[in-house]
C-alpha cells in the first residue's frame, strides 16, 4: 500500500504542475506524511498527514483537490493566523476560503460535501469568522451537518499527537516565525515561477488571501494619523508608538486637532460590534489624550454630540432604527467653524444612505468585517477593522 499510495501522490504533483506551476512550487515545501491518526487529511502548519485509505479511495481529480486544499492552508498560515480564535469557526471559515480558490480555478474537484459559500468567499478568513461568530452555535451546527469532526484539517501543535481543534494548544513564538518564513520562501519562489511560465500569473482568486497571509494588518489608527499631522511637511517629530511598525508618523504640535466619531447603532450593529467599536474609540483617546472628541450614535438619526476625554465615561447608546449617513455630516457642518483642525471618523458596517455631496472634512470609513466592500463608499477613506 506504501508503494501505491507514494506513486498516486507523485502523479497528483505532477497533474499540478501541468496545471499551476504556482500551486505545484508550494506543494514541494510540504511532507506529506502516511498516517490513519486522521479521518481524512489534515495540516500542523507545515506537514500534511492523510489516512492512505482515504487518498486511494479518491479519483485523480478529487485527490489533486484534497492535497491542494492542505497544501493552501498550510501555505496561507492559516494554522498560527487562527490565535486564540474558536477552533472550529476558524477551520469553517478558512475551508470556505480555500474551497473558493480551488473552485475558481476551473479544473479542481473535491469531494462530495465540501464545504462552500461563494457570497462569502471573496472576504478574508478574519472576516467570514467574524460574520460565523455573530452566530456561533447555528454555525457549528452547520459544521457538524457537513461532517463535524472528520473535516477539522487545522491542528496545533505538531506531528501525529496533535489533536484536531484543541484549545488548549498553544503556538510557540518560535514555531510561529519559523512557520511564517518557510512559507514566505515558499510563496516568493511559487511566485516567480508562475511569472516565468507559460501561465504568467499568480492563480485566480490567490492574492487577496495572499496579502492576508503575508501582509501585517495595519492599525486603522495609523490611517487616521495621516489626517492629525499638522502640516504635510512638518517633520518635527515622530510619534516613537508607531516606528517599531515601520511607520513614521508625525506627533502633534500646537493646537487640538477635532475628531468627530460616528459610531453606528442601527439595527444591523449587534452588541459584539458596538462593544468593539466603542473599544477602538477608548483606545485612540487613551493613546492621544490631546486631541477634541465629539462622539455622536447615529441609526437613522444622529445623537449627540457628547465630548469625551480619556476619563470619561461613554454615554449609553442609542439607536437601533434604520442607517442614514446624513443626519452625521449635517450635524457636523453645523458644528464645525471652517477653520479648525479636523477628521470625521465612522465606524459602520457600511449599508445605509449617503449624502448626494461629500463633506468638507477629510473622512475615514472604519468598516466591520463581513460589511460593504471598501471600494463601494463614495468618499473619503475606508479600512476595514479586524478584530483579534
Amino acid at each position: 500500500m506504501t508503494q501505491d499510495i507514494q506513486k498516486l501522490i507523485s502523479a497528483s504533483l505532477i497533474r499540478l504542475r501541468t496545471k499551476s506551476p504556482f500551486f505545484a512550487t508550494l506543494a514541494l515545501f510540504a511532507r506529506f506524511i502516511n498516517t490513519p491518526h486522521y479521518q481524512t487529511a489534515a495540516t500542523d502548519g507545515k506537514d500534511i498527514f492523510y489516512n492512505p485509505e482515504f487518498f486511494l479511495a479518491l479519483p485523480p481529480a478529487q485527490l489533486d483537490g484534497v492535497l491542494l486544499h492542505e497544501v493552501l492552508h498550510a501555505a496561507l498560515l492559516h494554522v498560527p493566523r487562527r490565535g486564540v480564535r474558536d477552533a472550529i469557526l476558524w477551520n469553517f471559515a478558512a475551508d470556505i476560503v480555500i474551497n473558493g480558490i480551488i473552485m475558481q480555478q476551473g479544473y479542481f474537484e473535491l469531494p462530495a460535501g465540501g464545504l462552500r459559500d461563494q457570497k462569502l468567499e471573496h472576504l478574508s478568513v478574519e472576516e467570514i469568522y467574524e460574520i460565523f461568530s455573530k452566530d456561533a452555535e447555528k454555525y457549528k451546527k452547520m459544521w457538524e451537518a457537513a461532517g463535524g469532526d472528520g473535516l477539522s484539517d487545522l491542528l496545533e501543535g505538531s506531528g501525529e499527537g496533535s489533536e484536531e481543534g484543541d484549545e488548549n494548544d498553544s503556538m510557540s513564538s518560535a514555531r510561529r516565525a519559523a512557520l511564517e518564513a518557510h512559507w514566505r520562501n515558499a510563496l516568493q519562489q511559487a511566485a516567480v515561477i508562475a511569472r516565468s511560465s507559460k501561465q504568467g500569473t499568480i492563480p485566480a482568486g490567490i492574492e487577496r488571501e495572499l496579502m492576508n497571509a503575508t501582509t501585517p494588518q495595519i492599525d486603522w489608527r495609523s490611517y487616521l494619523w495621516r489626517y492629525l499631522v499638522q502640516t504635510p511637511n512638518d517633520f518635527t517629530g515622530f510619534d516613537r508608538r508607531f516606528v517599531g511598525r515601520g511607520l513614521y508618523l508625525e506627533a502633534l504640535q500646537g493646537e487640538s486637532v477635532i475628531v468627530y466619531v460616528a459610531i453606528d447603532t442601527s439595527g444591523s450593529i449587534g452588541g459584539r460590534e458596538l462593544k468593539l467599536f466603542l473599544s477602538e474609540v477608548s483606545g485612540i483617546l487613551r493613546s492621544y489624550p490631546h486631541l477634541k472628541c465629539e462622539l455622536y450614535y447615529v441609526d437613522a438619526d444622529a445623537y449627540g454630540p457628547y465630548e469625551l476625554s480619556p476619563d470619561s465615561d461613554f454615554p449609553k447608546p442609542e439607536g437601533g432604527g434604520g442607517t442614514s449617513f446624513i443626519p452625521f455630516f449635517d450635524k457636523v457642518s453645523e458644528r464645525w467653524d471652517g477653520h479648525a483642525q479636523a477628521v470625521c471618523v465612522y465606524l459602520t458596517d457600511g449599508y445605509g444612505c449617503f449624502p448626494e455631496k461629500a463633506p468638507q472634512l477629510p473622512v475615514l470609513w472604519v468598516v466591520t468585517p463581513g460589511g460593504m466592500n471598501l471600494e463601494q463608499f463614495p468618499f473619503g477613506e475606508s479600512v476595514r477593522l479586524l478584530s483579534a
